[in-house]
């Protein structure tokens, strides 16, 4: 049974954890936190960075000796396997651990098996402790691991009568700077932000993270803090809204631009933008959105932040590919003006998407309001 203190331990490893947000794709953020044999925290870390330490290595070389017969407190189930770094169950049974303590089990079968390992070297071993908090913060990469593709917010702003943009076309800006900060802290936690051609074509977007700082470097030979760009991506059926000298297609972060297989992307020749062909649609508008975040998958992307139009929100939702949705509402009435959501294929209020509110928030003068779609309210399980 854990102790007051592993408890208190777990929460710091689960503080730890979330610090690697948007920087460990395709591996889990993860956190540890490493107790001597008297109960006091002899070293922490947390996994910074796919291909690097994974967040046991750093608590282990923070403790030293001071490990030996002491405690490591874990959010996931240690690995089990050796891909780019070793299995981190042999390290802890290395450093002489004589208890470990996890929060989520490991759910990819490559690396799973880390507390049988342990066990079977005589180590104490408890999983459980926290499980849900943890399992909160690592939520994208779990889900994204359950349904082999990327953990989908989408993110939207609009008036308090639900309008994206005036009815002269103009949107900019609808919520507060405050609100607009929160949208880049998002974009720093997100492996990709997808936007659709209208949004492209009306906005001329960046999709770069900017004014956000994130977390402080912690290894002094780390180049950056913990900035991290998303894969910025467009979908652009007829390859026609994006061209040189977009915004997008500067060198802030890397570009996909997605087009339909049968597009003419002549005009893409010069851009440095990556261009991915996907199938249309089944019902001949815009593209399949399941082949895309298949290939985003594939890509090494965990987790897409959905900052498109009203008609790509329909899409996405219509494809029931929506695991969250962060909506600001300003303070703001217009009366007219394109709806925040366009058609997600839904006829009737039988059929509506019925969504569970986790937190409300107030941010300058708006309103965020986070939720989930209500059969997907569940999620359990560092490669």
């Amino acid at each position: 049974m854990a102790t007051t203190v592993e408890a208190a331990a777990m929460r710091r490893a689960i503080s730890l954890a979330a610090l690697g947000l948007g920087r460990t794709s395709p591996n889990p953020a993860v956190g540890c936190v490493v107790l001597d044999a008297t109960g006091r925290i002899a070293g922490e870390g947390h996994h910074r960075r796919a291909g690097g330490p994974h967040a046991e290595i750093h608590a282990l070389a923070a403790a030293g000796e001071r490990a030996r017969g002491g405690t490591a407190l874990v959010t996931l189930e240690p690995c089990n396997h050796t891909g780019r770094t070793g299995p981190c169950a042999q390290a802890l049974i290395d450093a002489g651990i004589a208890r470990v303590v996890y929060a989520v089990p490991d759910p990819t079968p490559t690396a799973t098996g880390g507390a049988r390992t342990l066990a079977a070297a005589g180590m104490d071993v408890e999983g459980g402790l926290l499980a849900a908090e943890a399992a909160a913060g690592n939520e994208a990469w779990l889900t994204a691991v359950r349904l082999r593709r990327p953990y989908v917010l989408w993110k939207y702003a609009a008036t308090l009568d639900g309008r994206s943009a005036a009815a002269d076309g103009t949107s900019r800006w609808i919520t507060s700077p405050a609100a607009r900060a929160d949208v880049h802290r998002l974009r720093a936690e997100a492996d990709a932000v997808v936007v659709g051609a209208g949004t492209a074509r009306s906005d001329d977007p960046h999709l770069a993270v900017r004014g956000f700082e994130g977390p402080a470097p912690q290894d002094p030979h780390e180049a950056t803090g913990g900035i991290s760009q998303p894969l910025r991506v467009v979908l652009d059926t007829e390859g026609s809204a994006v061209r040189p000298g977009a915004r997008i297609l500067d060198d802030a972060a890397p570009t996909l631009l997605a087009v339909a297989q049968d597009a003419d992307t002549a005009a893409l020749a010069d851009t440095p933008a990556d261009v991915l062909r996907l199938p249309r649609a089944a019902d001949g508008r815009g593209l399949d959105i399941p082949a895309l975040l298949t290939a985003l998958y594939g890509r090494g992307v965990r987790s897409v932040l959905l900052e498109g139009g009203p008609t790509l929100a329909g899409a996405f939702l219509a494809a029931g590919a929506v695991d969250k949705v962060v909506g600001y509402l300003a303070p703001v009435l217009l009366g007219a003006g394109p709806a925040a959501l366009a058609d997600a294929n839904i006829a009737t209020l039988a059929d509506a998407l019925r969504l569970d509110v986790t937190g409300v928030d107030r941010l300058g003068p708006d309103l965020r309001i986070t939720a989930v779609p209500v059969a997907t309210h569940t999620t359990s399980g560092e490669n």
